[in-house]
């Protein structure tokens, strides 16, 4: 056998050692009676020595450590040799360990030898195992696409890599292979997959990474329904052989507009329910009810929507109040508040004088409110009023205990959201933008509308949402050029910048390009959800952190003048307030 020293116990004529491998923990014995050499050389063993072993494997009897796996059973060990010795690490190689994230990131290959991670780091090959024989079952190609790209715009920010060969120009970093798995259905391969890594210079969180690894596939005619049922079935595979839990199916579907109207984002965590309502109407055929604020916000082009948390004893005058600052931290101005008593009357709402008691019974009537309800409501543009709502209802869902702070809790909610809006207003450039990407084809009943309405027009497009995460996200795409020309128009994009742009792919479409949809699943967030996870960055080897950075290798560092003057760049960092590299150029 062969591993690590995870724990020591001297007891004079035994030493015991717990041996940590791949497979987990074993108890060694040494006894001068099994071999006094190897007891000998077992007084020099310290944590993390790298060592092998040979003995015979006997039976605990009634001694068993049910902590262990192989409990049942030790090695009294007649051979050993050390094969490194280690220096006291800078924390217990242990998966209950009281040490920052910083300092586990800089030490990552100590970290990584803790069996949880171990565990996980398994997971995620298991995962890779299933997806790629799934595919492939499934009659699908898998084909390699180039991460040296075209910079094209739209979707998020690319990193840049200077040309050595072609001074002052750059590749960008593939965001994903979005235009090459179009190009691979034009050139015949009908049912394409790739388990692919993808670079975005995004502001980082929890659930992202600048480079993150992605399920990407694509299918040749196909409408929306056969890319569902391909991609609930590796979904429920995966949940199936590495959880051994059987997930319904079909999957459920709701249009991105009623997903907004209900619950403010487009992947609403359907654990628990506790949906928003949209009053606006009501406020508007009220005059504001009496209330000043609402009835100006519906005359400013504004929304009303309201929040009800069920009655409880959790939530104390003072925890109610907390909720402004919540709100607050999440853009808001304030937050309008209100418990129902016995007759349906407000308390905790000093705006309550102002209202009509008919606007009154008729906001409890519609929200369904009863005595000890609580009543929260937002007030404004739709954007502010959907983040604060939004955000406003999984907080209290995790304060109320209806879901963990992290982890699933044992329940699985998958959702489709279907059917949203192809573009969205850019109110500083004042003009319409695609919502995901330039390619998405419109639905058929709203091409008419292109022209005349562009904000009205629904596309199939889709998003896979598990427990409030997007999973997954994809279209069915544009193949004919007529209909891709007329969605360029209402972009405001005209035939000269579309072919700068994009003509590679215009071009494709022009010789027989079949219809074809596809969509990208993030394996690092499957694999964070799959092992119950608290950080996207447990489930990726060597993450980065929130600002990008490496505390292991010190990434991104400084390069040599000679290296910039090699790519003709030319350092600027000091004139825009940043640190300038050493030696400068």
């Amino acid at each position: 056998m062969f591993g690590w020293v995870h724990n020591r116990r001297d007891h004079g004529g035994a030493i015991f050692i717990d041996l940590r491998d791949r497979s987990g923990l074993t108890q060694l014995v040494f006894t001068s009676n099994a071999g006094q050499e190897a007891h000998n050389l077992a007084g020099e063993l310290r944590l993390e020595y790298a060592i092998g072993i040979r003995g015979k494997v006997k039976s605990r009897g009634a001694n068993i450590n049910p902590r262990l796996g192989t409990g049942e059973i030790e090695v009294h060990v007649g051979d050993l040799e050390i094969f490194n010795r280690s220096e006291p690490t800078p924390f217990p190689v242990d998966d209950n360990i009281a040490v920052n994230e910083e300092k586990r990131l800089q030490y990552r290959y100590l970290d990584l030898r803790r069996p949880v991670m171990q565990r996980t780091m398994r997971l995620r090959a298991n995962a890779n195992h299933i997806v790629r024989n799934y595919f492939v079952e499934n009659g699908f190609i898998e084909l390699e696409t180039p991460m040296l790209v075209k910079y094209t715009p739209g979707g998020a920010r690319n990193f840049l890599v200077p040309s050595r060969l072609n001074p002052g120009k750059f590749y960008a970093l593939a965001e994903s292979p979005q235009l090459f798995k179009q190009l691979c259905m034009v050139a015949g391969f009908d049912r394409y997959f790739q388990i692919v890594r993808c670079f975005r210079d995004e502001d980082l969180r929890l659930d992202r990474q600048p480079e993150f690894t992605q399920i990407d596939v694509e299918m040749s005619f196909v409408e929306q329904e056969d890319i569902f049922e391909v991609i609930e079935g590796i979904i429920a595979r995966l949940w199936k052989e590495l959880l051994g839990i059987e997930l319904p199916r079909p999957f459920p579907r709701l249009p991105f507009a009623a997903c907004m109207e209900k619950y403010g984002n487009d992947k609403p965590d359907l654990r628990f329910d506790m949906p928003h309502k949209d009053l606006t109407e009501l406020v508007r055929a009220s005059d504001g009810g009496g209330v000043r604020l609402l009835h100006q916000a519906t005359q400013d082009g504004g929304i009303v929507k309201a929040l009800r948390v069920p009655a409880n004893d959790i939530l104390s005058r003072s925890e109610i109040d907390k909720l402004e600052d919540v709100a607050k931290g999440m853009g808001a101005q304030g937050l309008l508040r209100a418990k129902v008593g016995e007759a349906g009357a407000w308390a905790l709402a000093p705006w309550a004088k102002q209202i009509v008691p008919e606007f009154r019974a008729a906001i409890n009537d519609a929200l369904g409110a009863g005595p000890g309800d609580i009543l929260l409501f937002q007030f404004g543009k739709p954007a502010i009023v959907h983040t604060v709502l939004a955000n406003l209802r999984l907080h209290l869902a995790k304060k109320l205990g209806l879901i963990p702070e992290s982890g699933s809790g044992g329940q699985w909610k998958l959702l489709w959201v279907v059917d949203p809006p192809l573009f969205e207003h850019d109110e500083e450039q004042g003009r319409f933008v695609a919502a995901h990407h330039a390619f998405t084809r419109p639905h058929d009943d709203d091409i008419p509308l292109l022209a005349s309405e562009p904000g009205r027009v629904r596309c199939y497009r889709y998003d896979l949402v598990l427990n409030g995460f997007e999973i997954g996200g994809g279209s069915i795409r544009l193949h004919q050029p007529e209909l891709q020309a007329s969605v360029f128009k209402a972009l405001g994009l005209s035939d000269e910048e579309a072919r700068a742009k994009f003509g590679f792919l215009l071009d494709a479409l022009k010789f027989g390009a079949p219809p074809h949809g596809g969509i990208a699943l993030g394996m690092d967030r499957l694999v964070m959800l799959l092992a119950d996870l608290e950080s996207l960055r447990e489930a990726v080897a060597f993450p980065k952190t929130q600002k990008g950075s490496d505390l292991m290798t010190g990434a991104p560092g400084e390069v040599e003048s000679a290296q910039l003057r090699d790519l003709c760049i030319t350092s600027s960092a000091a004139a825009i307030g940043r640190p300038v590299p050493s030696p400068t150029v």
